[in-house]
C-alpha cells in the first residue's frame, strides 16, 4: 500500500503531512545551532532553576540538556554545583569534565553511599568527571570494595568507560575515546570524502550469502583526521545483514594501504546460517549515500545528543550500556571509533553500528546496538 504524503524536504514517503523524523530532528538542531547567547542562558538558567526535574526526565528540561551540551557544549560548572547540591546524578554526562570542587562532592556522596544504585550512578557521575583523583578513587574502590558492590554486576573500572577511559589493576588510564568528534553530513554527488560509508565487496557473506561491505572506509592522513594517529587507511568490513546477529561483534583487520581482513565469525544462535533481508534497493542505497566527512569538528556529545547523525569520534549515542570490545589480539579494550545509524543510510532499518579500533593490532570492532 502506497503512503499518501510525502516529506517535502527530502521526499520520503510518510502516513501523515509534514517532514519526516529526520528533516525534523535536522531542523530542530539547526534551530539550536543558530540561538543567541542570550537565548543559551535563558535555556542554562532554567536548568538551574529546574534542576530536580532533569533527574526526574521531564521536559523541556531533559531536552534542553541535550541540545546545550551535544550541539553548544554549554554545561558549565554552575549547572553542575547545582545538580550536586540538588543530588541530582542522571545524566551522569551533567558531570562531564566538572571542576575540582563539584568532583570532591562526588567522591564524598559515592565514599559515603550504602545503596548499589546510588552508587552505580555516582561512579558513572565520577567517570564524566575523569581526572586522576576520579581514577585514585574508582581504583581504591576496585581493590577494596564496599558492600554494596556485590549487587553490581561489574567493577569500577568498567563504569570507567562511561566517561570514554578505564585503568588496569596497577592504576594506568587507557583513553577509550578521542577529545576530537567530526559529523558526516550530505555532501553533493559525487564529492571527495577522506570518509565513505558503504563500499561494496566482491565477497559475500558466509552465513545469508549477501553481499559484504566495506561499511567504514577512513584515510586518517586527512588534516581533520590527524587526532585518530592513523598514517594511513583504516577500513572496517561486515556483513549489513549479520552484523546484528552475531555471537558477539564483528572484527576486520585492516592494512594502511587499503587492504582488509574479515575474521570468521559465529551467528548467536549456532546455527551458521541466516536469511538475508538487505533488498536489492537497500544494498543500493547503502551503497549509494551521499555522506561526506564535515568541514568542521562539532562538541563532543554531538552525536550522543540524537539519533539521525553519523560521527567520527567524540561520544556515542548507545541505544544500551556502553560497550568497549576487548581487542582478540592483545586483549586492551578497544577505542571508540565512530556510530553509524542504519536509518541514515537504509530508511526503515533500525540500531546504530559503533566502530572500535585497536591502533597496536590494526583490528577493528563493529557491533549493533537497538532498542
Amino acid at each position: 500500500m502506497s503512503l499518501k504524503y510525502t516529506c517535502p524536504v527530502c521526499g520520503t514517503p510518510l502516513g501523515y503531512k509534514g517532514l519526516c523524523w529526520k528533516c525534523r530532528s535536522g531542523q530542530e538542531r539547526d534551530t539550536v545551532l543558530h540561538w543567541s547567547p542570550e537565548q543559551v542562558k535563558e535555556k542554562q538558567d532554567g536548568l538551574v532553576r529546574n534542576i530536580r526535574r532533569l533527574a526526574d526526565m521531564e521536559d523541556p528540561e531533559l531536552t534542553d540538556f541535550w541540545k546545550l551540551l551535544g550541539y553548544r557544549d554549554a554545561i558549565t560548572p554552575r549547572i553542575q554545583r547545582a545538580a550536586l547540591a540538588a543530588e541530582v546524578y542522571y545524566p551522569c554526562e551533567l558531570y562531564y569534565h566538572a571542576p575540582e570542587d563539584v568532583r570532591d562532592g562526588l567522591i564524598h556522596a559515592l565514599l559515603s553511599a550504602e545503596d548499589s544504585s546510588e552508587a552505580s550512578e555516582l561512579m558513572c557521575c565520577l567517570a564524566m568527571q575523569g581526572d586522576d583523583r576520579a581514577l585514585e578513587t574508582l581504583l581504591e574502590l576496585e581493590k577494596h570494595p564496599r558492600p554494596w558492590r556485590k549487587n553490581l554486576y561489574v567493577d569500577p573500572s568498567i563504569y570507567a568507560q562511561c566517561g570514554g577511559w578505564t585503568f588496569d589493576k596497577e592504576g594506568q588510564r587507557m583513553q577509550l575515546n578521542f577529545d576530537t568528534c567530526y559529523p558526516m553530513v550530505e555532501g553533493e554527488p559525487g564529492e571527495g570524502s577522506p570518509v565513505r560509508m558503504g563500499r561494496m565487496r566482491e565477497d559475500t557473506c558466509p552465513h545469508c550469502g549477501g553481499r559484504m561491505v566495506d561499511i567504514l572506509v577512513l584515510d586518517g592522513r586527512d588534516e581533520r583526521l590527524r587526532f585518530l594517529g592513523l598514517d594511513g587507511i583504516l577500513t572496517a568490513a561486515c556483513c549489513p545483514n549479520c552484523v546484528g546477529f552475531l555471537d558477539g561483534p564483528a572484527f576486520s583487520r585492516f592494512t594502511l594501504d587499503g587492504g582488509v581482513e574479515v575474521f570468521p565469525s559465529r551467528t548467536f544462535d549456532g546455527t551458521g546460517k541466516m536469511d538475508c533481508y538487505v533488498r536489492p534497493e537497500e544494498y543500493k542505497a547503502l551503497t549509494e549515500n551521499r555522506f561526506i566527512l564535515g568541514k568542521s569538528s562539532v562538541p563532543l556529545f554531538y552525536g550522543a545528543a540524537c539519533e539521525d547523525v553519523n560521527t567520527i569520534g567524540g561520544f556515542a549515542n548507545w541505544v544500551q550500556d556502553w560497550e568497549y570490545t576487548a581487542c582478540p589480539h592483545c586483549g586492551k579494550p578497544m577505542k571508540y571509533l565512530a556510530q553509524i545509524q542504519w536509518d541514515t543510510l537504509m530508511d526503515g532499518t533500525e540500531g546504530t553500528l559503533y566502530v572500535e579500533f585497536c591502533p597496536d593490532c590494526h583490528v577493528v570492532s563493529m557491533q549493533h546496538q537497538q532498542t
